[in-house]
């Protein structure tokens, strides 16, 4: 059972250590509002956005006075917006009205943001899935609390590269648009591989054509618990290293998963799942890359990173699923360099640079996330950007994204602020190297041999 004296154990945590439930996420589907009638789909969305998700807000801040604990976020992810609009969306402008519907609704709920302006496009194309993508430039222009995302790839099917070189542009494109903002809005847009249903983070949560009609998803966080308590065994062995960030990450979920089960209760939602990634803020002590500094690395970037940020994906696992009997989304460590002043550090000390963070990404929970690069870079190298990083997911079995925001007007040594939970980010280099010629070719790539294991 879980009791008031566990989040009484926690209050040294929560008070100087920056833990936090960093997201209650309400999963809605959207499949029962298809109808081949724009305008009637689009009514049809936001009455069932809001009949479902009008008490989640208030619902947050009530367990988080009652508990003491603070929850960051309410959000909301939907049915991917190109299944939901293939009937009645005939054109990208089309689309963008059910952006525009979807930002409607969340702002009347009062969410802080609405994942779900989706497609999923791993093996290919509807016409539908198109000219949604196609869409997301305007639409991430002309909206302010919806994220996009796109699955390209997956270990069973391989990669869309026809979808890899519509991103890149359109990558490009929506940095344009949004140029005014410092191409913010390629801060709310995510390419996958491996996606999973049930992700509570932005910008890349969508709810899954395999879950119920309604579900909630947690999302929970504690570098800086995690960094504490790895102060406390400074040079000891891996082995107290490891049980000292498995048990730290156990209390963390347990208070995810009392935040969940109040939720659940008072909003009559099913409990979905509950993500153990360790999601960094901009704040000062709440930092992955300062865990990995903490266990004896200089910087991180430096020889030994991937082993050490290997180490603590796993235990924070390990500690978890002993949390909880629902574990899922991505549960890992986020290494997005805007949201974390040691990786900002790192990158400033050149110690860091996009090759490493690739490199880290096959150990960690995503893949390179929030990294501003000049305005300047290719569609066809952000396409190989892309490429590079689904091919990692798709090989190694697990889930891999991209979110590199193209700031236009800014080069390498410039840097850019987001603000709130985005912080901000030096550019990056990037390789100068052509890859056009590759990116040009159609089809996809096709499932590695390990892939057939039916």
């Amino acid at each position: 059972m879980i009791n008031f004296s566990e989040v009484s154990e926690t209050n040294a945590m929560i008070e100087k250590e920056n833990l936090d439930v960093r997201t209650i996420t309400m999963g809605i589907s959207l499949l029962d509002c298809i109808d081949a009638d724009l305008e009637r789909l689009k009514n049809n969305i936001y009455q069932k956005i809001y009949k479902s998700a009008r008490d989640l807000v208030r619902t947050g801040e009530e367990i988080s006075h009652d508990y003491g604990i603070p929850i960051v976020n309410k959000r909301i992810s939907v049915t991917p917006i190109a299944l939901i609009g293939g009937s009645a969306c005939h054109s990208t402008d089309d689309f963008v009205e059910l952006a525009l519907t979807l930002d409607r609704a969340a702002k009347d709920v009062g969410v802080n943001f609405l994942g779900g302006y989706s497609a999923l496009v791993s093996k290919g194309m509807t016409r539908a899935d198109r000219l949604l993508i196609e869409s997301i430039p305007d639409a991430l222009q002309k909206t302010d609390l919806v994220c996009s995302s796109v699955n390209v790839g997956s270990t069973k099917t391989g990669i869309d590269m026809d979808a890899v070189r519509l991103l890149g542009r359109v990558i490009r494109q929506t940095a344009e648009k949004t140029a005014d903002r410092d191409s913010l809005g390629c801060a709310k847009l995510v390419v996958f591989c491996n996606a999973p249903d049930d992700n509570p983070f932005m910008a890349g949560a969508f709810h899954g054509v395999t879950e119920a009609d309604r579900i909630l998803n947690i999302g929970v966080s504690g570098p800086g618990v995690v960094k504490k308590a790895l102060e406390a065994v400074h040079g000891e062995s891996f082995e107290v290293l490891c049980e000292t960030v498995k048990k730290t990450a156990f209390k963390v979920t347990r208070v995810g998963q009392l935040v969940a089960r109040e939720a659940s209760a008072r909003l009559g939602v099913p409990f979905g799942i509950i993500d153990l990634s360790l999601a960094p803020t901009p704040a000062i002590g709440d930092s992955v890359a300062d865990i990995l500094c903490e266990m004896g690395l200089e910087y991180a970037g430096a020889p030994g990173t991937t082993a050490a940020l290997a180490l603590l994906n796993d235990q924070v696992k390990k500690g978890g699923v002993m949390a909880s009997s629902y574990v899922g989304g991505l549960s890992g460590a986020f290494i997005p360099v805007s949201e974390d002043q040691g990786m900002i550090n790192a990158v400033k000390a050149g110690a860091l640079s996009l090759e490493k963070l690739e490199a880290m990404t096959c150990v960690c929970s995503v893949g390179l996330d929030m990294i501003a690069i000049p305005g300047s870079t290719s569609a066809s190298t952000i396409s190989g950007i892309i490429a590079d990083e689904m091919a990692i997911g798709m090989v190694n079995q697990k889930t891999t994204a991209v979110r590199v925001i193209p700031v236009i007007g800014k080069d390498v040594g410039e840097q850019v602020e987001f603000g709130g939970l985005l912080g901000y980010a030096p550019i990056m280099k990037v390789s100068p190297w052509s890859c056009e010629e590759f990116i040009a070719r159609k089809g996809r790539i096709p499932a590695p041999i390990h892939s057939f294991k039916n």
